[in-house]
């Protein structure tokens, strides 16, 4: 009874405040009011099922626009994925002593590329869900290893190239010994880096990828089609 005398107070000055006339002296009597039906008023136009239906359709190309993520560029991932590699080259393989070694190494490992193999490392550990830190050295070491290969190819012994990639092949510029001394240097150091500076996985996870590594340039991978060539 105290809440219903607590509710007439609130009408009466609910009403007071807007100067309407009170219709009842109760709330109660007001929803008992012969004539007045609660609910609310009807539409003079009401909404046919089609009109929602359209209302919906211009909703969803703005809801699809705003959900749906840009197109994926191509060239613009492989342009920042290959200033990435170049840079991560460029540091993994300073100038020290002895330095035209390692001058040599730089030289053909810098000269330029596509940086297919690489990018495509990257890419896959991204699939996965992985970032591209974690895979850097292994990235590095795939192009090492290519660089060591075209190295190889490039001595008189093989393909007896003068140019690579538009400049002088190595050989032509640090003599055949010093060529031959860098692509073994990179093939070696290659593993190195892949085994040293891999962070954030897992020891057996990283001996896996070397041997895997291994096996695709052993005397059944890369050695076997020199070898056909």
């Amino acid at each position: 009874m105290r809440s219903m005398n607590l509710v007439d107070s609130w009408v009466q000055t609910t009403y007071s405040t807007f100067k309407q006339p009170i219709p009842c002296k109760s709330f109660i009597g007001f929803i008992c009011r012969p004539g007045i039906k609660p609910g609310f008023p009807r539409s003079k136009k009401p909404i046919s099922s089609l009109s929602v239906s359209a209302i919906i359709a211009e909703e969803e190309p703005k809801i699809d626009a705003a959900a749906k993520p840009p197109p994926f560029n191509f060239n613009a991932y492989v342009a920042e994925k290959a200033n990435f590699v170049n840079k991560a080259l460029d540091d993994a393989v300073p100038v020290r002593s002895p330095p035209m070694i390692h001058e040599a190494m730089r030289y053909s490992l810098l000269a330029g590329g596509k940086r297919v193999r690489p990018m495509l490392c990257i890419a896959a550990c991204e699939v996965v869900g992985g970032h591209q830190s974690a895979v850097v050295p292994a990235a590095c070491a795939v192009e090492m290893i290519h660089t060591m290969s075209l190295i190889h190819d490039d001595l008189p012994c093989m393909d007896d190239d003068d140019l690579r990639r538009g400049k002088p092949t190595n050989h032509v510029v640090y003599g055949e010994d010093v060529a031959v001394l860098a692509g073994d240097s990179l093939l070696a150091f290659a593993f190195e880096f892949m085994a040293t500076a891999t962070e954030g996985v897992a020891p057996s996870r990283v001996l896996a990828a070397v041997g895997e590594l291994a096996k695709a340039i052993g005397a059944e991978g890369l050695v076997a089609g020199q070898v056909v060539d």
